[in-house]
């Protein structure tokens, strides 16, 4: 049986975090604590090393218990090099109608790229089933308030410069979810293997969300 996206695990803590050129062996202990302390989507960029060997290696792992997906998705061929690794949902940087037409026709989660209103709305009319502002470090929470006042039915997904200060601050915005980088692993965790320190971070990332008024 195909594992597939799960929504509510998703809607219980909507926060994608990112990782690129990660070693595969601490991508499978940084997924153990996700699935300890209630993170549940991982996004692997294709631009990272053994990024589709890591993905089919995760989503036999934990594609049960975890969202497995994949992103810098820029084209058809990246597309289907996901979908055939497993990949339970994409993410890519910029507008492509082909990815995310194909993916709204297979019933597939897509979060695509967008900065301004116009390439916003148009990624939403295309299907999408949040849009992936990026890089929301560059105008902040401040920004995704302001696209939400004309664009309120859109699910806006802020990424880049979201941290654990600041992550309820966009929630307050108005973001439906939103997209973290290294911010939700930070290095010195991984270097010293210090995985128990790292599920008391991701715990305290996790309530900086559920602190959200």
């Amino acid at each position: 049986m195909k594992k597939t996206f799960s929504w509510e695990a998703f809607d219980k803590a909507p926060i994608v975090a990112i990782f690129r050129n990660l070693d595969s062996n601490d991508l499978l202990q940084v997924a153990q604590c996700f699935k300890v302390t209630g993170l549940s989507t991982m996004e692997i960029t294709l631009n990272s090393k053994n990024a589709t060997e890591d993905i089919a290696r995760l989503v036999k792992e934990f594609g049960e218990e975890l969202n497995i997906g994949a992103g810098t998705v820029c084209d058809m061929d990246d597309l289907h090099a996901a979908l055939a690794a497993g990949a339970q949902f994409i993410v890519t940087p910029i507008l492509d109608e082909e990815v995310i037409q194909y993916c709204v026709a297979n019933q597939i989660p897509v979060f695509p790229g967008a900065f301004t209103p116009t390439e916003i709305y148009k990624a939403w009319k295309l299907g999408a089933n949040m849009v992936k502002v990026f890089p929301s470090s560059a105008l902040g929470p401040g920004y995704i308030k302001d696209l939400l006042g004309p664009l309120d039915s859109i699910k806006l997904l802020p990424t880049g410069g979201v941290s654990k200060d600041n992550v309820s601050t966009y929630f307050k915005a108005g973001a439906s979810g939103v997209g973290v980088g290294s911010a939700v692993v930070p290095k010195t965790f991984l270097q010293n293997k210090d995985w128990e320190g790292l599920q008391e971070h991701l715990s305290q990332f996790l309530k900086a969300y559920q602190d959200t008024d």
